[in-house]
């Protein structure tokens, strides 16, 4: 028997490790066409990115001479320097820094709150219709809306960057609300339950239960919201009656006219005003990343 055993495991391993070396090459082949994709959407961004530092670090001279892929020689931080003297680039920061993070704020409290209720009263007719409406809010342009809420923000004295704040808000709400109900409907309603029985309050489990858990979810929206407020120029523009407390955006406008040619000062204030968006994208990706694989997995 023992001898018989041994025979038919011989043929069975052997089959296993030629079933495990089959998988093992398939994995290790190499897809050409989507690497070949893959590199290309990298070089146009790569490339652009090296002009951008390149043009920086160089002289108004060398900045001007045609040469727009050619190392700087010598390295110059004089585009860096007259950047942050021109465009009062703390004042600025400190405009967007303000708008950028009131947005965020807003827009993650609101837009979870409002998901939260949406989701879990579902089967009220109110809520569905509240959810509808809220959506209908995507398919509105910006330009349909522009002139009748900056005459509004303007009577009641919103024309500086609070009002720019509210706005931005109300424009980021029914993404971020879509986003965080779809997530919202992956968590199960017993651990709500579990906490009613405990005692705990609709504003307890939302606090204490409900917003640590959209945590991956509450970075995504907050990063869609960062990019949008940090790089947003219509708006600002448009709203702010007071130049001095314009945002880094449209401090900006003025390398952007017909006979400017201060082209390494503008692409330092533009890595400036760049590198914050990198600094927050790079310290939440991996919250992002956890709330689209958590999204994609059922359960």
């Amino acid at each position: 028997m023992s001898a018989h055993t041994q025979t038919l495991s011989k043929p069975a391993t052997a089959t296993r490790g030629h079933r495990a070396d089959h998988v093992k090459t398939r994995k290790e082949r190499v897809n050409w066409s989507t690497t070949v994709v893959l590199i290309l959407c990298s070089v146009t961004v790569i490339l652009p990115f090296f002009v951008a530092i390149s043009m920086a670090l160089k002289t108004t001279g060398q900045a001007v001479d045609g040469k727009a892929f050619s190392m700087p020689n010598p390295f110059s931080l004089e585009g860096f320097t007259q950047a942050w003297s021109l465009t009062d680039f703390p004042k600025g920061a400190f405009v967007s820094v303000f708008v950028t993070a009131g947005t965020v704020v807003c827009t993650i409290t609101l837009a979870a709150m409002v998901a939260y209720a949406v989701v879990r009263n579902w089967e009220k007719r109110f809520s569905r219709y509240s959810f509808f409406y809220i959506m209908a809010m995507m398919f509105i342009p910006f330009p349909v809306v522009a002139l009748p809420q900056i005459q509004m923000t303007g009577r009641l004295h919103l024309d500086n960057p609070v009002g720019v704040v509210v706005l931005s808000t109300m424009f980021q709400m029914a993404f971020s609300v879509m986003l965080f109900t779809a997530f919202l409907r992956s968590i199960p309603l017993e651990l709500e339950e579990s906490a009613r029985i405990d005692g705990a309050t609709t504003w307890q489990v939302f606090w204490k239960l409900i917003m640590p858990l959209l945590t991956p979810m509450a970075a995504t929206v907050g990063i869609f919201a960062f990019l949008y407020a940090w790089n947003d120029f219509m708006l600002p523009s448009l709203m702010i009656s007071d130049p001095q407390w314009q945002t880094l955006p449209v401090r900006q406008n003025q390398f952007q006219t017909q006979f400017s040619n201060n082209y390494n000062i503008a692409f330092a204030s533009y890595l400036m005003a760049m590198t914050p968006a990198i600094v927050a994208y790079l310290f939440s990706q991996r919250w992002v990343m956890a709330s689209v694989t958590q999204g994609a997995v059922k359960g």
